[in-house]
């Protein structure tokens, strides 16, 4: 039976250029969410998501990995991906899957090449995105200069939504316009933080950029716009809400800030994942083909209904052997039962249904609409390809991976 409700999950990446910070910041929702009690560091080679000997020896991300979380009640599957352009397809089939993304930019750097690539990644598969600025310790770092290269390299509509309170070894701390409060950290860890009274030498410039926000918003809310033009002061909730909605229809990006490897900002990065970013209802039913009449068919995100799942990744595991990563669209499946390969046209056997936490595994008896997993037992189902009820079958669209630039063929020097 299904423990949490679908409209308490969120399926997100975290996308960026490569060393903008996208495995440091998910080790740090990692440990604050409670999944791991002590922060994993990438330079030190103990981040829990690079789990591979070659991503511990290099300080880099080589295939996307999996976990999962909690942060109050919303249950957050993650995906972290890597940042060079040679793993791009690992990129491409995340965002495929997913229901939402976290885009990091380095403050110092700015829009980047492959930031530039990994939003148009998103663009094709229509995934709401929140745009976090991290990195503002560091020497160079230009908040106002990264948003503004958002709106012009990106084609973009940032709403910026927090500021950051001094820069570079000064940074101390952010501004929540949504508030209007600073949220100062009391410890180095960054557990401990309260939301004080907006300092008031930067009184002003937060109250220039919430009439900014505020008039972004009016555009897409008639309440607002009445609020906005009649001087009125919005309720919190009701700026939340239309941030959400604009955010999942692909109207505007919210940006934030902070520091991941200082601790700071990550905990309102969490409830901006939470508070904007789409459930498996809020995005549009997935869209196949019914391959007996070739007509176009959708599938909503309900336990109810008839099983449709795609298969995105697939990975060796030296104990459980091949492990096939698979989004959950629609309906369930349960431990040892059986299901329909449509590309192929065969029936295959789930000897195993695994959570996955990078390379760590949890058994599940059953998984339901909106989940990510791992399988084990599907020998002939391969990257791409759609499984569902033989009653039911409904074939989903693959995702398309960029052509290779260079081929190489090798061979033993010698047959022993």
């Amino acid at each position: 039976m299904r423990q949490i409700a679908i409209e308490k999950i969120r399926n997100i990446g975290i996308i960026a250029h490569i060393d903008a910070g996208k495995t440091t910041t998910t080790e740090r929702i990692l440990f604050y969410t409670g999944r791991v009690y002590r922060m994993g560091e990438v330079d030190e080679g103990t981040a829990v998501m690079d789990w591979m000997q070659q991503e511990k020896e290099r300080g880099i991300t080589i295939t996307a990995a999996c976990t999962t979380c909690f942060w109050k009640d919303i249950r957050i599957n993650i995906i972290d991906t890597p940042g060079h352009v040679d793993f791009t397809a690992e990129v491409e089939r995340s965002l495929k899957v997913l229901d939402g993304a976290v885009v990091i930019f380095c403050a110092v750097e700015g829009v980047e090449a492959q930031s530039e690539t990994v939003w148009r990644q998103a663009d094709r598969y229509r995934v709401p995105r929140i745009a976090y600025i991290n990195k503002m310790d560091r020497v160079g770092a230009d908040f106002y200069g990264c948003v503004k290269e958002m709106k012009e390299r990106l084609g973009t509509n940032p709403l910026v939504i927090q500021l950051p309170v001094g820069t570079e070894s000064n940074f101390c701390g952010i501004i929540d316009l949504i508030k209007m409060k600073m949220i100062a950290y009391l410890d180095n860890l960054g557990t401990e933080y309260e939301y004080q009274e907006i300092p008031r030498d930067l009184l002003s410039t937060a109250q220039e950029y919430r009439e900014k926000m505020l008039e972004k918003l009016a555009e897409f809310d008639d309440q607002i716009l009445h609020c906005y033009l009649c001087g009125e002061t919005v309720d919190e909730q009701k700026l939340k809400e239309i941030i959400r909605k604009s955010t999942v229809e692909y109207k505007l990006v919210p940006v934030l800030c902070g520091s991941s490897l200082k601790n700071r900002g990550v905990q309102p990065l969490i409830d901006a994942i939470c508070d904007f970013l789409p459930s498996p209802v809020d995005v549009p039913p997935i869209k196949g083909v019914n391959p007996e009449t070739g007509k176009d068919e959708y599938r909503n995100p309900a336990d109810e209904e008839p099983l449709a799942g795609l298969c995105f990744k697939i990975t060796t595991d030296p104990y459980v052997g091949k492990l096939n990563y698979i989004r959950i669209y629609s309906g369930s499946i349960k431990s040892g039962s059986y299901v329909y390969n449509v590309n192929k046209g065969v029936k295959e056997r789930v000897n195993r249904l695994l959570q996955m936490h990078a390379d760590k595994k949890e058994p599940r008896d059953e998984v339901y609409a909106g989940d990510i997993v791992a399988v084990v037992g599907l020998r002939n189902t391969v990257t791409g390809e759609t499984i569902t009820d033989e009653d039911h079958p409904v074939l989903l669209e693959s995702m398309q991976f960029p052509e290779p630039v260079i081929s190489l063929a090798i061979e033993p020097k010698t047959k022993a």
